[in-house]
């Protein structure tokens, strides 16, 4: 971790390493991007194996009972899919992750850090849920002590995770089939052979033992918006997504609606399952297990049970919980360990790799197992959904009606320190009021009516307060620059992000044309000089960035060599 003088290039030089780092803070150029779009498909559904799914569903089930908790679940699923749709589609167009996105989508390049580290808590708390169901498989079937059970599941990623997305992309390709069959088999000969577990899924009413109501059906869905961050996990993999070929995009469209924002339809159905399940517990198995039933290795133990022998039943029970909690949680600690590498180089401006970041976001996940985060999976999951949704729908906002629509906010998703202003009001607004007015109303501050729609609250409050900011501040904080400098256009002729390579004056590296600018330090003739936006990240002064623009030559209409080719490419599909 060193000071850019000749030991900090050298720290660039270092960040610019493909093999481990995997692009943690960069765009993701062309010569990574090797894998087809239906590979990176199957490797970003394959994290979808996770099991709090079935705890969630089974959760709101319990609660509120079938009704109300599959229609919550049917809203929630509805509103993640449209919020998804078009961070997915930048995510994949362009090859950035969600932080890239969020600094040119009205948070600035410093006010990206707070979404980053919102999504880097949603990796460890997401991580200790996922744990604590597999050390309580562990516990269960083997009678490991839970304390125990807790840290060989965080412990037992780490080899996978340290060598980034290829060897994740080997494991979720391997173990997606194997991991189906255990799952589905069962339930649909139990669904099948047993018609009566069926009816009385159809009837159960819950604690509440009330009709199906509107305020039920979207307390049911606050606790599912809170997995929306899985998008920011769906996003890490599919910014390796192939360019966009003209004479395939159909395929391509596909692979991205499905391993994209399409997670939600998967997720959605495994909740229900998970309302099943337990259902299925308590009127079937024993009516004392009450919460015990939102347990998925109680789920699928009793499953089993129904029909095959107790050891294999305990033993095919154990396999799936391992399965499925690795498959998950190797992607909760690489996406962790990039939103905190990302956020603390930046702040920093010193790099000690991605790896370090592994243990720092495994550390606080095994914390949280120890203090029994799972008990309270309810609660710390409805009050996060306020948060997350704030800053999600604020991103999608920004896209779909500030740039495309407003035209205010820059189509092409600018992420280059030198191109961006530090701070955007436009975001950190928006964010901030939305989830101080849900949080609010979850405390029940707007009386006990308001409180079960307090997720709604922060979804309209950022829907309204993210064009209203636009606006108002008329876009001056989205851009230091119109231009980078550089001649050659950022888009090629099929509309994807340009191959072009130019070195790096600063690393001596070659980078691709969207990752680099033009340098404020000349050659030795006087000729123009390329940075990195690497180097740059790295640097903790202004000497390699260009002067920002006066103001009185900003404007907002697409520029000829960037934004130009990206609405042809927005007008053609």
């Amino acid at each position: 971790m060193v000071k850019l003088t000749a030991s900090r290039a050298g720290n660039a030089r270092a960040a610019a390493e493909d093999s481990l780092e995997d692009y943690a803070f960069r765009y993701v150029p062309r010569t990574f991007r090797r894998w087809s779009a239906g590979s990176i498909g199957v490797t970003a559904l394959g994290s979808i194996a996770f099991l709090a799914d079935f705890s969630i569903g089974a959760s709101v089930g319990i609660e509120h009972g079938t009704g109300n908790a599959v229609l919550g679940i049917l809203f929630a699923s509805l509103i993640i899919f449209i919020v998804g749709v078009p961070i997915a589609y930048y995510a994949a167009r362009y090859n950035l992750d969600l932080d890239l996105i969020a600094r040119g989508s009205g948070f600035g390049y410093y006010g990206s850090s707070i979404t980053t580290v919102i999504f880097a808590v949603f990796t460890c708390i997401f991580f200790a849920l996922e744990g604590a169901i597999m050390g309580q498989g562990l516990h269960v079937v083997i009678g490991i002590p839970l304390p125990l059970g807790y840290l060989i599941s965080t412990v037992v990623v780490v080899p996978i995770v340290i060598h980034g997305m290829r060897a994740l992309e080997r494991l979720q390709f391997w173990t997606t089939p194997l991991w189906l069959g255990l799952a589905l088999l069962p339930l649909l000969w139990v669904i099948v052979s047993d018609p009566d577990a069926v009816q009385a899924f159809v009837g159960f009413t819950g604690a509440s033992g009330g009709d199906v109501s509107f305020e039920a059906v979207i307390a049911s869905a606050a606790l599912c918006f809170a997995l929306t961050p899985q998008l920011a996990e769906q996003i890490d993999v599919i910014r390796a997504m192939p360019p966009r070929p003209r004479s395939h995009r159909r395929s391509w469209w596909a692979w991205l609606l499905f391993a994209g924002p399409g997670w939600v339809l998967f997720s959605g159905i495994k909740q229900v399952i998970g309302v099943f399940l337990a259902v299925y517990l308590i009127t079937r198995v024993d009516p004392a297990l009450g919460q015990r039933a939102a347990e998925p290795v109680r789920q699928f133990i009793a499953l089993y049970e129904s029909i095959m022998p107790e050891w294999l039943a305990v033993g095919l029970a154990l396999v799936l919980v391992v399965i499925a909690q690795i498959k998950i949680n190797v992607t909760n600690a690489y996406s962790g360990s990039l939103a905190w590498s990302n956020v603390y180089t930046r702040l920093t401006k010193t790099y000690p790799g991605r790896s370090i970041f592994i243990f720092v976001n495994l550390a606080m996940a095994l914390a949280l197992m120890w203090m029994d985060v799972f008990s309270l999976i309810s609660f710390v999951l409805s009050l996060y959904a306020n948060v997350v949704m704030a800053w999600l729908v604020t991103i999608a906002t920004d896209i779909v009606f500030n740039k495309h629509v407003l035209r205010i906010s820059p189509i092409y998703p600018e992420f280059r320190r030198g191109m961006l202003r530090d701070w955007n009001p436009v975001g950190l607004v928006s964010v901030g009021l939305a989830s101080l007015l849900s949080l609010a109303a979850f405390a029940g501050l707007f009386g006990d009516d308001l409180r079960p729609f307090s997720v709604l609250i922060a979804i309209g409050v950022a829907v309204i307060t993210t064009p209203v900011m636009a606006l108002v501040t008329r876009g001056r904080y989205y851009l230091r620059r119109q231009t980078d400098g550089i001649s050659s256009p950022m888009i090629d002729v099929d509309g994807n992000p340009s191959g072009e390579r130019l070195r790096c004056h600063v690393t001596g590296y070659t980078f691709e044309r969207p990752d680099m600018l033009a340098s404020a330090e000349r050659g030795p003739h006087g000729e123009t000089q390329y940075v990195s936006s690497l180097a740059l990240t790295l640097d903790d002064s202004d000497r390699y960035v260009l002067p920002a623009e006066p103001p009185s030559r900003r404007s907002h209409s697409p520029k000829k060599l960037v934004e130009e080719p990206v609405e042809e490419m927005e007008r053609n599909g």
